[in-house]
């Protein structure tokens, strides 16, 4: 069973939410907030596998939130979803900064966000790739809004990398599966997957999301390279 918070201060979407998912046999939400304290507390009291977190709301905003829960040394298996009404949301960029695992438009489909909502707690990024190059290219590329380059300590980290950690990062980066980089690599996927684990460890990322994140932020990839 899929443990799930909602955290939203609209009590009607937190509804049409909980409606959807309780229905499905495999997944359960197991508290409601309205705002982003009450998220953070009730994410430590109840321990969720997945938190789908809204940005906007009332005095600790989701952002906050986020960042809380990813800090967090006893939340470190809650995986967080940020939810939000635009693509180009100015603080999704720097939700997945600060630990959040993905995110999703409100408008996305009832399949696709039950399907989110089990590939996140299955340990994989939630990150659209089309909508991801256009968060990535306005907030963390030179002439973004977002900060362009890693800071001294995350550069020095980046040198750790062997030559293969630095290829796996950037095909991760594009947004590929551990089979399709095996594929792409000519290694077996559980080679892949080890490659992807010990970059995310060196870096000390907690996941895909931010791993995706690091690739742009240190210039390894530009959104222009892909297709």
């Amino acid at each position: 069973m899929i443990t799930i918070l909602l955290a939203d201060d609209q009590a009607l979407v937190r509804a049409g939410f909980r409606a959807l998912i309780d229905a499905e046999p495999d997944l359960e939400v197991v508290a409601e907030a309205a705002d982003g304290l009450a998220a953070v507390q009730l994410t430590r009291q109840t321990r969720p596998d997945v938190v789908l977190m809204d940005i906007r709301m009332p005095g600790v905003d989701g952002l906050e939130a986020t960042r809380r829960i990813a800090a967090d040394p006893d939340l470190t298996a809650t995986r967080v979803v940020i939810l939000t009404t635009f693509e180009l949301d100015e603080y999704v960029f720097e939700a997945l900064r600060t630990g959040a695992s993905g995110f999703l438009v409100k408008d996305t489909e009832p399949v696709d966000l039950l399907r989110g909502v089990r590939a996140v707690a299955a340990g994989d990024a939630l990150l659209s790739p089309s909508v991801t190059r256009r968060v990535i290219g306005e907030f963390a590329t030179p002439g973004g809004r977002g900060r362009p380059t890693r800071p001294p300590e995350d550069a020095g980290r980046l040198q750790q990398l062997t030559d293969r950690e630095r290829e796996v990062m950037v095909l991760v980066g594009e947004g590929l599966s551990n089979d399709e980089i095996a594929a792409r690599l000519v290694i077996s996927p559980a080679t892949a997957k080890t490659h992807v684990s010990r970059t995310m460890v060196k870096l000390g990322v907690r996941d895909r999301a931010q791993l995706v994140v690091l690739a742009y932020e240190a210039g390894l990839i530009r959104p222009g390279w892909l297709a």
